[in-house]
């Protein structure tokens, strides 16, 4: 106990409070705040499902499999694919990636090896994977798949990206499943996937042919059939008698160039026509006009043209038969090609639904639109028929339409989204009903579309911050070629871009852009107008997340005072501005201060907002994180505990509160001395984590974190310094190199490489760690600051440079004093150690006794007589003191801290045994230089 190391346990608020909005109004959130530390792990594991259980894709028909005659020619194909995913000599990860133009037939290969082969496998499953989004979208219904309907997962409480990160932790701890990720757009989309899997076998479909060599995946190009498997294809098809006149198959197939799609068009069409024949389609082929699909010939080419002369004559038919039938086609055109919920189209002006179903049916006989029943609900317990239509159709179609005519298919597409999606984005119960849309809203709502703003909420409301910004970024600039730079709508705009973007991590960006736009707002809405109070709470709240707590608390008293003056003293937002400023108070420094502002403001969030409402039980979980900052770990423990049933009869046992509850609960239990009881109580959270919030989600690796800190801290160092060599790669990856939680992890992993025995090691990760900080973080940032001391400490410790220790700590002192303040708990940490360190070089024990002597008046005066910083000060005052030459009064001084340890910290606590084995010693060294009564 002779030093105090900085290790970095991460703050983590579960809520914190600020200001979000909804359609160019804001609203308050209530917060709450949260210590934990970091750290990751993999998805526990689930029974499998039965052998042989399939997904098939919504977009495909016929299944499990299709009629032998509709699947013809590609004998080798299927042979190749087998070769290649059933290799026993390849070890891991094996993926084969299907090439070919679009209508060649790569998603029927892929399904009919999927169904000729699924009883091979303990799990197939199906994603279209034309974007990120449609990726994880997939992933996440595989995991509500796998978790049966009894969690959190399955009834969709969690994000997307959550139950995503759920279902890879899945696939990378259970061999024996295929997953087709299909027509596949850029080998970047798939690249971090592919990266994370091992044990299976996963098979992709795309049109792209550059890329897949480098990510280990065999490309496989599927060319166009054969004309004898053509000639089989349509006979099989279009049946007798046409089917025995090879003469007339071989000149169709030419026609339509041998591609299946087509083909398969063309064959339906024959099919299901009346009094039609092979030879009067040849004549209507032929008669088609050149300029109908001549300019056809965009990305596809020759088989967007070949494609067109058979959706021509099909539109032809289609039309006498029922021309809703095309209205509806034109629509599908509009939308992302896959998996469209079939009530949208409920809401068609002048129809209803048995003439809509109708017109879908009429379409897929002539199969130019697939229709399968999947597990969307946009309505609870009423499952969706999902809507279908390949790629080069829909170019095609809308390429056959004047400009007026798309424009106005594609208003009333919009228009058809809009009123399928629900009213509360931000309610959990709409989450899979937007999750559904999402993709055919992007491609139909407007720039200026309200329905932008929803799908903003949603994505902000499940997580995905990101996605979020992105969103809002597009409605601003939609926005800003319309309005002017003033407008009260632009504003709002602007402010929500800022909050999405500190939630999606980038705090110092989001801190500038507030501090942009308040200006505005006071010139243009007034001083005391909400929206500028709401941007002046957020510019305080991000300027501390940022990393200057002490100008975020500084700005909360002028703030408090117009809430106060503008909407009264127990106003929510008014409470809103207490609590803020109670929590970057601490977060200044001040413990104490930021303890007794939250016990004065508990009853009255007590007696207005109610005992159990969640802003009120957020003011008792600040409150008790505070008590222990301050000092008083047993009673934040304590506070806790009795906080934890609550939350969990309230909120619920998984609700994401009541999980930070239960780590806050594990961190003080730690800190009161019971380390492996923490270690225990943060092991068994961590699966609860996992299956709730998903295997890599930020709250996720905090437990991981913290569990290998207490791990840590419970003795086993090595153990500690394992489980954070394991976590860093993966913050790494998911989170990226110079995010703030990455850099925490290798600041940790240093800290407890030294802790396990190899000082130097330390040391060097620390100083490769600093320049990165310094140039990504700044170089007063705390985090900057942590690392410099961390730095000076593990100098020190790695031997024979005690000097070179204290010089560092000796220059980091008045920047900890100018940045942090000379009574900041960090800076009071800095003197302690220059205080050791100058003990330790050239064994000037004096001079540390007495800046230990002149360190422990201020250490009782800001933080306690009790507090554990002060008893640490007291311990290594007694310590150089007796270095110096006196026992006896070192001696004397163990004696008289002795008691004060058993009692504030009890008799078992480390340092309350450090201080007893220290009393030991010093006593039994005054023994030996006292005389002796003989």
């Amino acid at each position: 106990m002779t030093t105090t190391p900085l290790d970095e346990p991460r703050e983590r608020p579960d809520v914190q409070m600020d200001g979000s909005a909804r359609e160019h109004g804001r609203t308050y959130q209530a917060a709450h705040d949260q210590i934990i530390n970091e750290i990751t792990h993999q998805g526990p594991r689930r029974p499998l499902p039965p052998v042989g259980a399939v997904r098939v894709p919504a977009g495909l028909s016929g299944l499990p499999r299709r009629p032998a005659a509709a699947f013809v020619g590609r004998a080798p194909a299927m042979s190749a694919l087998r070769r290649t995913l059933r290799d026993t000599t390849a070890t891991g990860l094996i993926s084969q990636a299907v090439l070919g133009l679009g209508g060649v037939g790569k998603s029927e290969l892929a399904l009919q090896y999927a169904c000729h082969h699924h009883d091979e496998y303990q799990l197939v499953w199906w994603i279209d994977a034309d974007g990120p989004d449609r990726i994880r979208a997939g992933l996440a219904a595989l995991a509500r798949a796998l978790t049966c309907g009894v969690d959190s997962i399955a009834a969709g409480q969690t994000t997307v990206e959550e139950a995503a990160a759920w279902a890879l932790s899945w696939l990378a701890t259970h061999p024996g499943w295929l997953v087709v990720l299909d027509n596949v757009e850029e080998v970047a989309d798939v690249e971090p996937y592919l990266a994370r899997l091992v044990h299976g076998h996963v098979l992709i479909t795309t049109r792209r042919d550059i890329g897949w060599q480098h990510l280990n995946v065999t490309p496989l190009r599927l060319e166009l059939l054969t004309r004898e498997a053509a000639i089989d294809l349509l006979a099989g098809l279009v049946g007798p008698p046409d089917s025995a006149d090879p003469g007339r198959l071989a000149e169709l197939a030419e026609q339509l160039g041998d591609l299946p799609l087509a083909l398969t068009q063309a064959g339906a069409y024959i099919a299901r026509t009346p009094r039609m024949n092979l030879a009067a389609y040849l004549r209507l082929l032929s008669d088609i006009p050149a300029r109908m699909y001549a300019t056809t010939a965009t990305a596809g080419g020759d088989a967007e043209r070949v494609v067109a002369k058979v959706l021509t004559l099909s539109h032809l038919r289609i039309q006498a038969v029922n021309p809703l039938a095309i209205d509806v086609l034109n629509l599908l055109a509009c939308f992302a090609p896959d998996n469209l919920p079939g009530s949208v189209l409920d809401g068609l002006p002048e129809t209803d639904r048995i003439e809509v179903g109708d017109a879908l049916a009429l379409l897929e006989s002539y199969s130019l639109i697939t229709i399968a029943r999947g597990p969307v609900e946009l309505v609870p317990g009423q499952p969706e028929d999902l809507v279908s239509v390949h790629r080069l159709v829909q170019a095609v179609t809308l390429h056959q339409l004047t400009p007026a005519q798309r424009d106005r298919t594609h208003r009333i597409a919009a228009d058809l989204i809009l009123s399928a999606l629900p009213d509360d984005p931000d309610t959990i119960g709409a989450w899979p009903a937007y999750q559904a849309l999402l993709p055919h809203a992007r491609a139909v709502l407007p720039g200026g579309s309200p329905g932008l703003n929803r799908l903003v909420t949603y994505l902000s409301a499940s997580g995905d911050y990101a996605n979020a910004v992105r969103l809002q970024q597009d409605i601003y600039t939609h926005a800003a070629a319309t309005l002017s730079a003033e407008h009260p709508v632009i504003l709002s705009i602007r402010h929500n871009l800022a909050y999405y973007t500190g939630q999606a991590g980038d705090a110092a960006a989001a801190r500038d852009q507030f501090a942009a736009l308040l200006p505005v707002e006071e010139r243009v809405l007034g001083a005391d107008h909400p929206d500028t109070l709401t941007t002046r709470h957020n510019l305080a709240r991000w300027t501390g997340e940022a990393g200057d707590a002490v100008t975020a608390r500084d700005q909360y008293p002028a703030l408090l005072l117009i809430h106060e003056r503008v909407k009264g003293a127990e106003h929510p937002d008014t409470l809103t501005a207490r609590h803020n400023l109670a929590y970057w108070t601490g977060r200044a420094g001040d413990a104490a201060a930021a303890r007794e502002q939250f016990a004065a403001l508990l009853p009255v969030h007590e007696r207005v907002q109610g005992a159990e409402h969640p802003d009120t039980l957020t003011t008792r979980n600040n409150l008790a994180r505070w008590t222990g900052e301050a000092g008083d770990a047993a009673a934040a423990r304590d506070q806790i505990a009795a906080l934890l049933p609550i939350r969990e009869r309230v909120q619920g046992a998984e609700h994401p509160d009541t999980l930070a509850t239960r780590a806050n609960l594990a961190r003080w239990t730690g800190e009161t001395g019971d380390a492996a009881a923490a270690r225990d109580q943060y092991a068994a959270l961590l699966p609860v984590e996992e299956r709730v919030r998903g295997a890599e989600h930020p709250a996720t690796l905090i437990t991981r974190a913290n569990l290998a800190r207490w791990t840590g801290r419970a003795g086993d160092a090595a153990g500690a310094r394992d489980q954070y060599a394991a976590l860093l790669p993966v913050h790494e990856r998911v989170q990226g190199a110079e995010h703030p939680d990455t850099l925490a992890t290798r600041a940790n992993l240093a800290r407890w490489t030294g802790e396990a025995g190899d000082a130097a090691a330390a040391r060097d990760q620390i100083a490769a760690l600093l320049p990165i900080r310094e140039r990504v973080q700044g170089v007063e940032h705390p985090a900057t600051l942590t690392t410099r001391a961390n730095l000076a400490r593990w100098t020190g410790e790695a031997g024979a440079d005690a000097a070179a220790a204290r010089d560092q700590y000796a220059a980091l002192l008045p920047i900890e004093e100018r940045v942090r303040g000379p009574e900041h708990p960090h800076t009071l940490i800095t003197r302690a150690n220059l205080a050791h360190w100058t003990g330790e070089a050239g064994a000037d024990a004096a001079a540390a006794r007495d800046q230990y002597a002149a360190l422990l008046p201020i250490h009782e005066r800001v933080q306690g007589p009790e507090h554990p910083h002060t008893l640490t000060t007291r311990h290594n005052l007694a310590y150089w003191t007796g270095l110096a030459g006196d026992a006896a009064a070192a001696r004397d001084q163990y004696a008289a801290l002795l008691p004060i340890h058993e009692r504030v910290q009890g008799a078992d606590h480390p340092h309350t045994l450090a201080t007893r084995h220290n009393l030991a010693y010093w006593a039994a060294r005054t023994a030996e230089t006292e005389p002796s009564d003989g």
